[in-house]
């Protein structure tokens, strides 16, 4: 059995000691070893499609919700009209309506980044100046679609404060 140190063993490599660490570029791990972290937002140029793959994630995390929404207003029309008024008064409220408002642009997003994915699973605008183009693109979209869709709410008088 060899008694050679493994690279990043901190019992025996000075210079990846994670005590010795003054960056914070490693970590002990409870065998002994030290081990360099993951490069993470701290090296990463912020760039438009990083924005659009967090928005994409959130929003589908927010859709989940929104669905939870969807299945009380359909319990509440199922209960009677006495719980659909109830649920129309709260969700019909100012808040309320900023919730729907929230959903909608999470939707909007969603969809304008899934048909972004789909460009890209084409492999069509794969290019960096492309996909950032795209992922602008999504994000306008998803921006003005909702406004768009709130703006025709009001002015048909379907939705009022």
């Amino acid at each position: 059995m060899s008694t050679t140190p493994l690279p990043g063993d901190a019992s025996h490599d000075p210079v990846t000691k994670a005590g010795d660490d003054q960056a914070g570029r490693f970590a002990a791990h409870p065998n002994g070893r030290a081990r360099p972290l993951s490069p993470h937002l701290q090296i990463w140029r912020w760039h438009v499609t990083m924005l659009a793959s967090i928005l994409n994630r959130m929003t589908g995390a927010a859709l989940s919700v929104g669905s939870v929404l969807i299945a009380l207003w359909l319990l509440a029309l199922a209960f009677g009209p006495d719980s659909y008024a109830t649920f129309t008064g709260w969700m019909g409220s100012p808040l309320g309506l900023l919730v729907w408002f929230g959903l909608t642009l999470a939707l909007f997003l969603h969809f304008a980044g899934g048909v972004r994915h789909l460009i890209w699973d084409a492999a069509v605008g794969l290019a960096p100046k492309t996909a950032d183009a795209l992922s602008w693109a999504s994000i306008i979209f998803g921006i003005v679609g909702t406004v768009v869709f709130w703006a025709v709410l009001f002015a048909s008088g379907r939705v009022v404060l």
